[in-house]
């Protein structure tokens, strides 16, 4: 895995960590959820795209 690809894996994984935090402790914010599906979806497009 290229090293922009791996970054941004890192990059979704760390903000699934922070969403998931914060909504334990101050409750869920759709737009962060939102936020998250959003850089998951890149980060797949960039994979998607480097793996062809």
């Amino acid at each position: 895995m290229p090293g922009s690809t791996k970054a941004m894996g890192m990059l979704t994984v760390g903000g699934l960590v922070v969403v998931t935090a914060y909504t334990v402790a101050l409750g869920g914010n759709g737009w962060l959820w939102f936020g998250w599906i959003v850089l998951g979806l890149i980060t797949l497009g960039m994979v998607a795209t480097r793996n062809s």
